[in-house]
């Protein structure tokens, strides 16, 4: 048995089978460098995924590897029982790239745990417990990520948690009220007004939005969306918890973070993946009085570690240092010009949306029917010539493209011209009778 073929059986054999790949035959990967992964055999692949938008700075980046093995060497582990420097100096960092007055940090392992914390401290703010999330969101895994979460497929076990109610995503593509940008009066942000006086309180703790939403689709709203959601939030005394996990660190081009794009202040932001280049880390960053509201014990005993903390400050610098805000501005544009030319090309190609560096296609069929069955088959011709894909959607039909953020437009054209070929492969079947 060759070598991958042992693993695909050990993977088979001893991992759990919630586990899901991509692929008929997954993709067993040894190795990674800047733009490119190489699997077991050694056949490269230029990686337009980037570890779920993880890998910010590129594979193993040099300047952040170094770091990380620095402080292997000198601390790997104490607690938030105790101060470390890294964590200290994040924190600070953080405080001066965030919006408005976001200055508090507290640092997890994850996503969903800074989702989770964001959460649990707004309603001790508040004083309050409901909460208001965006249908299509996924907020992560734990109990209450599963209920703050708006899709079928990743909320097992039926809703966990009471009191989180579920607001019309801004899916203009699919717009629950049949109406178009911008001639909609946004119902969909106005429609949270009765959402709340309808099925709730009436005085809610928070609302809780990605700027562009990843699982979902890459769903991009309109650019009034958040200051009218937002404004209705605040009348009924909630706050706005701002989940970045994705679009955070300029890979919506020219600004940090996703939401400075629509001109509004959140309370509090959460963070994750690309902060440290794929090293586990989550943040969740608050405004002082936020902070000052929990009261009681905690602790988060890998939150804080010195390692992932000098991955993340090694991270930022890169993308300081290289402008990269700036780079997904300019290489997404471009990005984004090849896909809507593809889209001209092939009516299965249904929307095109994104910002930056996080760009959608939406794959269809008759009527916008959602055409999944021609993903999985577009991404077995994209794999057969060494690209690397995502993919999304309530009902995985939507293409997602999020490269590392130092992918420059020679990168760009290769992948485009592979997602022709792959296009084209599926013959009369990428256009849409």
């Amino acid at each position: 048995m060759s070598e991958k073929g042992d693993i695909l059986r050990k993977q088979s054999e001893y991992l759990s089978p919630a586990i899901t790949t991509y692929y008929e035959e997954p993709l067993v990967v040894d190795r990674g460098e800047g733009m490119h992964v190489w699997d077991l055999d050694g056949n490269r692949y230029l990686d337009f995924f980037g570890g779920i938008l993880t890998i910010s700075v590129g594979h193993c980046n040099p300047k952040v590897t170094d770091r990380i093995c620095e402080q292997v060497k000198k601390l790997q582990h104490i607690s938030t029982l105790y101060v470390n420097v890294p964590q200290a100096e994040l924190a600070e960092r953080l405080a001066k790239i965030t919006p408005g007055r976001l200055s508090r940090s507290f640092f997890t392992n994850s996503g969903t745990e800074a989702d989770e914390m964001a959460v649990l401290v707004a309603q001790m703010y508040t004083g309050r417990q409901e909460v208001v999330a965006l249908r299509y969101s996924y907020s992560g895994r734990s109990m209450l990520a599963m209920s703050l979460t708006a899709n079928s497929g990743y909320r097992l076990g039926g809703t966990h948690i009471a009191g989180i109610k579920h607001a019309h995503s801004p899916y203009c593509y699919r717009c629950a009220f049949g109406k178009e940008y911008p001639n909609c009066d946004l119902e969909c942000a106005q429609d949270i007004e009765e959402l709340i006086q309808t099925t709730t309180s009436g005085q809610i703790a928070a609302f809780i939005a990605e700027p562009i939403q990843g699982v979902g689709g890459f769903i991009t709203p309109p650019k009034e969306y958040f200051q009218v959601a937002v404004e209705i939030i605040r009348k009924y005394g909630g706050v706005f918890i701002c989940d970045e996990v994705q679009t955070g660190f300029g890979r919506t081009g020219e600004k940090w973070f996703g939401i400075e794009h629509w001109g509004v202040e959140p309370d509090i932001i959460t963070c994750a993946k690309g902060l440290a280049n794929g090293t586990p880390i989550g943040a969740t960053i608050t405004v002082p009085e936020i902070a000052e509201a929990w009261k009681g014990l905690t602790i988060s005993t890998f939150g804080g570690n010195p390692v992932s903390m000098a991955a993340a400050l090694a991270t930022l610098d890169v993308i300081e240092e290289e402008d990269l805000p700036n780079n997904c501005k300019v290489v997404g544009d471009h990005l984004r010009a090849g896909l809507e030319e593809l889209q001209e090309k092939y009516s299965i190609i249904g929307d095109v949306r994104g910002m930056g560096l996080m760009q959608a296609l939406e794959i269809v069929k008759e009527n916008k029917a959602p055409a999944p069955d021609l993903v999985l088959r577009i991404f077995e011709e994209t794999k057969k010539r060494s690209l690397l894909i995502g993919k999304g959607g309530l009902y995985g039909n939507v293409i997602r493209i999020a490269p590392p953020m130092t992918a420059s437009k020679a990168d760009v054209d290769e992948a485009l011209d592979i997602l022709d070929q792959a296009l084209a492969a599926l013959g009369e079947e990428s256009q849409v009778a």
